[in-house]
């Protein structure tokens, strides 16, 4: 092409050198079409604002010139979403904190259904963390309720489940979500651990008890089964709450000596 510009200036034929400008500005065009495709990468393909496809080969591609093309990653990600505060579902205030790890499976929804995807994920994901821990309370003296503490099994999936319902109009998949941070806002921290600590002494208190009401009545039907004494109402009491004072002592008994006069 520049031989033949520069060969049709020096012989003033200039239909030469409109031939070699038409070339030159078509092989430029056509190089416009050429775009790299990245492995887990896609090109949304749009011609004026109208849709026409996604490319998600890799290597050198080639397309329509005029074919405008917006890159996306379809790489896993992840983020831990910042420190919130929230009051769960008793009121009381908490810090929670969540990993997502999230992939896009449509480009296409990615581009054109939300302004910014990644920015919309952020937020979304706050949006969700938050829902999810006003639902349920920090903690639960009921082994069958579902609390943010005790059964992070159950949380994950209904943090992912909200998110999934979130994010699927973006074109977004959350493959997991866990609490990465839990616990009680700094200004009742200190009682509630006062609290935590009083239910465990009435959990133990109430175990200890009943294990030693179930000795008791061992011991009596042991007695009256084996002949070894019979016992009327008033010493079955007696004995009843001696046993009972020796099983629920926090410390050991003593033998107590009752030593007469020597002389």
């Amino acid at each position: 092409m520049g031989w033949l510009a520069i060969n049709g200036l020096r012989t003033q034929q200039f239909d030469h050198v409109g031939i070699a400008v038409v070339v030159a500005l078509g092989v430029l065009t056509m190089l416009v079409g050429l775009y790299m495709v990245e492995p887990n990468q896609a090109a949304v393909l749009s011609l004026f604002g109208r849709y026409v496809g996604t490319v998600k080969d890799s290597g050198l591609r080639w397309n329509n010139p005029f074919y405008s093309k917006r890159k996306v990653s379809l790489r896993v990600r992840n983020f831990e979403s910042g420190k919130l505060k929230v009051n769960e579902l008793e009121g009381s205030p908490i810090e929670i904190a969540a990993v997502i790890v999230w992939e896009v499976v449509d480009s296409a929804e990615a581009v054109f259904n939300v302004d910014d995807y990644e920015s919309f994920v952020h937020i979304q994901s706050e949006a969700a963390l938050r829902a999810m821990a006003t639902s349920y309370p920090y903690d639960s003296d009921d082994n069958g309720l579902i609390s943010l503490r005790s059964h992070p099994v159950e949380i994950s999936h209904h943090l992912q489940d909200q998110l999934t319902e979130r994010l699927s109009a973006a074109g977004v998949n959350v493959i997991e979500a866990r609490i990465s941070h839990l616990a009680y806002a700094p200004e009742i921290a200190q009682a509630m651990l006062q609290r935590q600590q009083a239910s465990a002494v009435i959990a133990a208190r109430t175990r200890i008890v009943a294990g030693a009401v179930g000795m008791v009545e061992m011991a009596l039907t042991d007695l009256k089964k084996n002949g070894v004494v019979e016992l009327d109402e008033e010493r079955k009491a007696s004995m009843v709450s001696n046993l009972l004072v020796v099983l629920c002592s926090e410390r050991g008994t003593q033998p107590v000596v009752n030593a007469g006069s020597l002389y």
